[in-house]
């Protein structure tokens, strides 16, 4: 059965750190490229960093510098670390992967397979 599911979202004070898995089961994550995603209620998904079967990375260019995208093969596995956190990086944070296209970058519309998410809150 193919399925990713995302984990280690809470609450952080603000200028903390997290550090988020994306974890495919039913094929090999690095086969594909892999996007990290982030939501809030009334506001459309946002891209983060994407990450190509070839290990190269993309970020969206306002979330450069806190953001690092990285995947461990062995692990099957996605990580998203976000550093310097701010009350406004509060959001569903979702991870999706794209088996039927290549090279699909930070255009949520065009990944196929997604995981339920995990919320991020940043609070003092």
């Amino acid at each position: 059965q193919v399925r990713i599911v995302e984990s280690g979202g809470g609450l952080v004070h603000p200028g903390g750190s997290l550090r988020l898995s994306c974890t495919a089961s039913g094929f090999r994550v690095d086969r594909f490229g892999t996007g990290w995603f982030r939501q809030t209620p009334g506001k459309e998904r946002e891209g983060i960093a994407y990450i190509r079967s070839t290990g190269t990375t993309i970020y969206a260019d306002d979330l450069k510098g806190r953001f690092t995208i990285s995947r461990d093969n062995a692990e099957n596995t996605v990580y998203l670390q976000i550093n310097s956190l701010k009350p406004e990086d509060t959001a569903v944070y979702t991870c999706a992967v794209s088996r039927l296209r290549r090279d699909v970058g930070l255009d949520y519309r065009r990944y196929d397979t997604w995981g339920q998410g995990t919320q991020v809150t940043v609070s003092s």
